[in-house]
């Protein structure tokens, strides 16, 4: 038996954000919050001591290789780096092979990727846990993030308004899936044509998900109000048609005094300041972007230790 295959209990993905159990995301941000204590204290917290992260980039990413790779480190163990520049990923070899390689050689696979399906196809043939960095349709990483920063700033976000702003992206998507799980409202308000797909959400009930033509609708009474960049990666050919599609989108002081008194804003960045948020918000006092992307880096460490380790009290 190879040393990558000795986590304990069955093998666990985090392919999209319903791979987990309410109970299990609920414990990973009482985890997050006690290494992200330890790492404000200083106090060293390895408890992946010599394990191996491999780090697949199909897409290029500043936030999740520096969170991934520092929270590995952070968590005593080594990195590996691929991108599809220095590896055969880029050379054609099935991704199925690659899979079966990589994962004998290391004990964690953290891959940022295009469709889903390449993504489910790797893990399909992994011997170790396969985490979604991003793909086109779900980041449960980010949103792992987010809600653990508005658990931070505001508190249990069960019985709260989630307001999403602009494109129904893979962000949107997620949000969806966690409105389900953690028991909260999503609004979305999205340009026509560029709305949440009606085959991929189903019949969702009201307490769940709101849809809005008018975005400042949309933001009434939210708890949070949140967008994104207007044009996700591999679709940069449509960027003119959509900052014209999506110009009275973009998250300003009128929409954000709609929401509830104690509202904030969130962004995942990178960020285009008079595109889909304004200068005044994203760096206004209900602004919690930074805080946001630092917290990549503690989630993500929880959720390593998580797929690796299962649930511990240390």
């Amino acid at each position: 038996m190879s040393h990558a295959t000795s986590q304990t209990g069955p093998l666990r993905h985090f392919l999209q954000f319903r791979d987990l159990t309410t109970d299990e995301i609920n414990y990973i941000f009482a985890r997050t919050q006690l290494i992200k204590n330890k790492f404000k204290r200083y106090e060293a917290h390895h408890t992946l001591h010599d394990r191996n992260l491999a780090m697949v980039f199909e897409k290029a990413s500043t936030r999740t290789r520096v969170s991934f790779e520092a929270g590995m480190y952070q968590l005593g163990g080594s990195v590996i780096n691929l991108t599809t520049k220095d590896s055969q990923l880029g050379r054609a070899e099935p991704i199925e092979d690659t899979a079966r390689v990589i994962s004998r050689m290391v004990d964690l696979v953290m891959i940022r990727t295009f469709e889903q399906t390449r993504l489910e196809r790797f893990a399909a043939h992994s011997r170790v846990p396969v985490i979604n960095g991003l793909t086109n349709e779900f980041h449960p990483c980010q949103i792992l993030a987010d809600i653990f920063t508005f658990i931070e700033h505001v508190g249990s976000i069960k019985g709260k308004t989630v307001a999403w702003i602009g494109d129904a992206n893979n962000m949107a998507y997620t949000w969806l899936q966690a409105a389900e799980m953690l028991g909260f409202c999503l609004h979305v308000s999205a340009p026509k044509g560029y709305e949440l797909e009606a085959q991929r959400i189903g019949t969702q009930p009201a307490n769940v998900l709101k849809q809005f033509s008018n975005p400042l609708d949309a933001c009434r009474g939210a708890h949070l109000v949140t967008t994104d960049v207007w044009t996700s990666m591999g679709f940069e050919t449509e960027n003119e048609d959509r900052r014209r599609a999506f110009a009275n989108w973009c998250v300003d002081a009128g929409m954000m005094a709609a929401a509830d008194p104690s509202a904030i804003f969130m962004h995942c960045l990178p960020a285009h300041r008079g595109e889909e948020v304004t200068g005044d918000v994203i760096d206004g006092p209900q602004s919690v972007v930074w805080d946001e992307a630092e917290n990549r880096l503690h989630v993500q460490k929880a959720l390593m230790e998580f797929l690796l380790l299962g649930q511990i009290n240390s």
